[in-house]
């Protein structure tokens, strides 16, 4: 059984190296704690005092907390830290292998399991054998189960741990997506082609003295379109966001992969351009730029402002002939729905393809009653979810499918005929 001195607690009283374990806890945990907000966590808590609980858990939560989704992570392994009494019952509860579908766990639980990993380390409690004279067997049927890397690709990027969220990002390192090449309007000589090239006939002829002794021929060339991503970053998608940036950056980075350009943009409460931060090699240093540049981040939601932006701005530059956009958002848009209709009418026109991919599709009852969900979606190609691996996989397959409508059939039936206009 793993104690608190195995895990390393100081027990020496000295709260600067206690708060300096506590921040460890939460770099390990995903928060982005370094030395500096260490240094001025102390310096809080010396000036807060330590006489009240309430008043040290928030001045260390002003020092290592900067962003609404890390408060569950930081309120977990504040629990846990700081002494609660059932710490390694707790523990032990959270390390023990469950039965019950992960899909069904909410986001307070994946934070529970971060902070346990956080915590333990790496360091997994041995549980207690049961005794020799009242031996326990326990028979699960296994035949409908799965492989670990099977589970990982149906479950929901915001329920993942970090090992998980690190498997996910290097599976999805690995995936091709095949786009099928289009005939171009321009050609090439080709005797075997089936047009026939007159001015080419008459040049060649006249190298013969005038006489055409056959047919000159040619046929169209084959190009591969763009892909134009255009990702929401605000609140409510951040999790799916950072995953989608880590697919989008694969995309860019894959030398010959069969399409011609990447360009990626990234939309809030504004338009920003990163296609140049992709391009990094390093997939970290990238989104990392990529995040810097982009200053909306896990704010509010413009969709419709931020898609005429880029309708005005940007179309003319990126979406050449027979460019593919990739809309990753869930469609919850707090400005009026006109706006957003019409800035989606025109991105339709202008792309050969339009895929929306949505995370809340994830959900069964999901049906498009939000204003923004029901003014976009009438002007999409292709309607998918985008929560899991698989959901991606299925993405990459849409992509090199023209014909690929998605679930978009299913919910302009439920969006009905009145609610389009």
């Amino acid at each position: 059984m793993v104690t608190l001195a195995q895990l390393e607690i100081p027990e020496d009283g000295k709260l600067s190296h206690n708060i300096t374990h506590f921040g460890r806890a939460l770099r390990r945990a995903g928060l982005p704690v370094g030395p500096g907000r260490v240094l001025d966590a102390v310096k809080a808590v010396e000036a807060a005092g330590f006489t009240n609980k309430q008043d040290f858990y928030w001045s260390l939560h002003a020092c290592f907390v900067t962003k609404r989704e890390q408060h569950e992570t930081f309120d977990q392994i504040f629990r846990l830290f700081w002494r609660d009494p059932r710490y390694l019952e707790h523990m032990m509860s959270l390390m023990l292998p469950s039965i019950r579908g992960v899909q069904e766990e909410r986001a307070a639980r994946a934070a529970e399991r971060r902070a346990s990993e956080a915590l333990l380390d790496g360091l997994l409690p041995e549980m207690p054998k049961p005794p020799e004279e009242a031996p326990t067997r326990i028979d699960i049927d296994a035949t409908a189960t799965t492989s670990g890397e099977e589970r990982l690709r149906t479950l929901d990027f915001e329920q993942m741990s970090n090992d998980e969220m690190a498997e996910a990002k290097r599976l999805i390192a690995q995936m091709a997506l095949p786009i099928k090449p289009m005939k171009s309007r321009r050609t090439r000589a080709d005797m075997a082609g089936q047009i026939a090239d007159w001015r080419g006939t008459v040049r060649r002829s006249m190298r013969q003295g005038g006489e055409i002794y056959q047919l000159s021929m040619k046929t169209r060339r084959r190009r591969w379109p763009d892909i134009v991503a255009l990702c929401d970053i605000s609140g409510s998608m951040s999790q799916y966001s950072r995953v989608m940036l880590h697919f989008l950056h694969t995309a860019a980075n894959r030398k010959g992969a069969g399409w011609s350009k990447v360009h990626a943009f990234t939309f809030g409460t504004q338009l920003t351009n990163i296609t140049r931060q992709l391009t990094t090699r390093d997939v970290d240093v990238a989104l990392k730029a990529a995040g810097t540049e982009a200053r909306d981040w896990d704010g509010g939601t413009r969709i419709g402002e931020c898609l005429h932006v880029f309708n005005r701005d940007w179309s003319r530059r990126v979406l050449g002939p027979g460019a593919v956009v990739i809309l990753i958002t869930d469609g919850l848009e707090r400005d009026k729905p006109d706006l957003l209709a019409k800035a989606m009418e025109r991105l339709s026109l202008s792309a050969r393809r339009l895929i929306w991919v949505n995370p809340l599709l994830r959900w069964d009852g999901f049906a498009p009653k939000a204003q923004g969900v029901a003014a976009m979606l009438p002007h999409v190609t292709s309607f998918r979810a985008g929560h899991n691996i698989n959901s991606l996989a299925a993405l990459v397959d849409a992509l090199s499918r023209p014909d690929d409508v998605g679930q978009k059939a299913r919910m302009m039936q439920l969006l009905g005929p009145v609610d389009r206009g």
